[in-house]
């Protein structure tokens, strides 16, 4: 702890000195990110994979590349991004300069989670960076492999006064958040989310939490069987199904899973083989208790697809499960797994009302060639993202915000809304000294004549509204 207060004291004197706040410091740490993506993704590659078994297709796509492309936007963009944004004037402030200006919290806290320990930790670092904070990172001691490297790697690229890296587990978290942050980013965890939230309320520091839940997917009648199957399968099974915004469960009506579940299973042979277990494609459970945790939600329904497993490999296949009732077990946390359950609802109508007495979701998916009842879908639910006939590939685009809603979690980022999470939004207004007849009007004494100027030179003025359907 003693080292981390002077750790703490040295960035805090950092920041003071005003060095983040200028282009050219923000844009060279942002280029020495792009140096540690580029000059060690092998090394990325070995721990990702002796983590998870993360393939490398995956591990490029979803972590490095991932993390590598929000650096390159950020640099492509943070010129206009520390421009002062100029807003509406009204007659009294007319000859006034008034503006937005983004200004750096000061020494942020980022606190990453294992599933996709890259891209977790670093694209929330990248709009730290590119706000002008100084930051400490945690990464999470779940993947040990990835946050070892990680943590050895950042202090040789990235400047050791303004980013500090800090190991170990649940216990050195609960000491860091012992101090105060001028901001704090966690990703993981509802339960841990609130513990967060907790220790951020004693110094009313400001909260992201990008958090998770059970994410509904709905599948019409119209729904395509072979794209609905192919993009579902590699949504719910990719990273072995650790993945926050992978569908959590499906709900359909008993002619729509008839169809669907063996064509899943098709798609599982064809995405894996006969033996999903020798496919170099196919990942691994984290932990140990999380494969236990994950063998228990096995005995819920009945397995359709898959439901093999092997401990010692912490291996689960790609499983189906059907005849799931809303009182089991698998519908009762996050999977968080290879593990896809098939509910039965009779209509859409009744598909949104069950969405809609659940907590509101990270992702929520429909699959219908039908736009109706896509619209439907997104006009009566809510949840932090939407998207028809596809999965997880919203989180690709990072001109589209990221975030939960309600239990999901609370805060955006990705892109744009990175930098703006991490900034302080000031508002600025710059008045001349002279022309005080022009301010005549607001002092005492008052009268009519007075109130009557002020409410001509300040009103609003309603304007007729023009509406966009989608």
């Amino acid at each position: 702890m003693m080292a981390f207060a002077e750790t703490l004291l040295r960035l805090r004197s950092a920041f003071v000195s005003g060095k983040t706040r200028t282009l050219e410091f923000r844009t060279g740490q942002l280029d020495a990110l792009i140096n540690l993506l580029e000059q060690n993704e092998e090394k990325l590659l070995r721990v990702l994979y002796k983590d998870l078994r993360k393939c490398k297709f995956e591990a490029v796509i979803a972590e490095i590349r991932f993390a590598r492309n929000e650096v390159i936007y950020a640099l492509n963009n943070i010129a206009s991004w520390v421009e002062p944004e100029l807003v509406e004037r009204n007659f009294v402030t007319m000859m006034d300069q008034c503006f937005i200006r983004s200004e750096p919290f000061g020494v942020v806290l980022i606190i990453g989670t294992w599933s996709y320990p890259i891209q977790l930790l670093l694209t929330p670092l990248v709009g730290a960076i590119s706000a002008g904070n100084c930051v400490v990172l945690k990464p999470s001691e779940v993947s040990t492999n990835t946050s070892e490297l990680l943590a050895t790697l950042i202090p040789k690229y990235l400047d050791k006064d303004y980013v500090a890296v800090f190991s170990g587990g649940p216990v050195e978290t609960m000491n860091l958040l012992v101090y105060k942050f001028d901001n704090i980013f966690y990703t993981g965890s509802s339960t841990i989310g609130k513990t967060v939230m907790k220790a951020a309320a004693e110094h009313l520091t400001p909260v992201t939490l990008e958090l998770g839940g059970k994410n509904p997917c709905y599948v019409d009648l119209s729904f395509n069987l072979e794209s609905t199957a192919h993009r579902l399968a590699w949504g719910r099974f990719f990273n072995a199904g650790q993945t926050c915004v992978a569908p959590d469960y499906v709900l359909c009506t008993p002619e729509v899973q008839r169809l669907l579940v063996p064509a899943i299973e098709q798609a599982v042979h064809t995405f894996y083989g006969k033996d999903p277990k020798d496919s170099p494609d196919f990942g691994r459970i984290i932990n140990d208790q999380h494969f236990q945790r994950l063998q228990q939600l096995l005995k819920s329904g009945r397995v359709a697809v898959g439901g093999q497993s092997e401990e010692q490999d912490r291996y689960i296949a790609p499983t189906v499960l059907v005849e799931v009732t809303e009182s089991d077990a698998v519908m009762q946390e996050e999977v968080f797994g290879p593990i896809l359950p098939v509910l039965n609802v009779g209509s859409l109508e009744e598909a949104i009302e069950f969405i809609n007495r659940r907590r509101k979701p990270l992702a929520l998916y429909v699959y219908s060639t039908n736009n109706q009842v896509v619209k439907e879908m997104l006009e009566n639910t809510s949840s932090g993202g939407f998207c028809s006939n596809d999965n997880v590939v919203q989180m690709a685009l990072n001109t589209l915000p990221f975030g939960g809603v309600g239990f999901s979690g609370l805060g955006i980022y990705r892109g744009k809304f990175s930098f703006d999470t991490f900034s302080q939004k000031r508002a600025c207004m710059l008045k001349s000294a002279g022309m005080e007849i022009m301010n005549s009007a607001r002092y005492p004494p008052y009268n009519d004549q007075k109130l009557n100027i002020l409410i001509w030179a300040t009103d609003i003025k309603k304007r007729g509204c023009v509406c966009r359907v989608l």
